[in-house]
C-alpha cells in the first residue's frame, strides 16, 4: 500500500510542477494544424477512394 501511495505522490508531483504546459495561443495554433491536417488526409483518401472505384468500375464494365 505504501509504494502505491508513493507512486501517487510522485505522479502528482511530476504532473503539476515539473511539467510544462503549453499557452492557450499555441495549443490553438496546434489544434488548427491538427485539423487541417486532418481534413487534407480525409479528401487524400476520399480522393483515392473514387479513383480506384472509377478504374474499377471501368474495368468491371469492360470485362463484366
Amino acid at each position: 500500500m505504501q509504494s502505491i501511495r508513493a507512486y501517487l505522490k510522485a505522479s502528482y508531483e511530476e504532473f503539476v510542477l515539473r511539467t510544462t504546459w503549453p499557452s492557450w495561443t499555441s495549443l490553438q495554433k496546434s489544434t488548427v494544424v491538427v485539423i487541417a491536417g486532418s481534413l487534407l488526409i480525409a479528401l487524400l483518401v476520399f480522393a483515392m477512394d473514387n479513383a480506384i472505384s472509377f478504374v474499377l468500375d471501368f474495368i468491371n464494365s469492360i470485362f463484366g
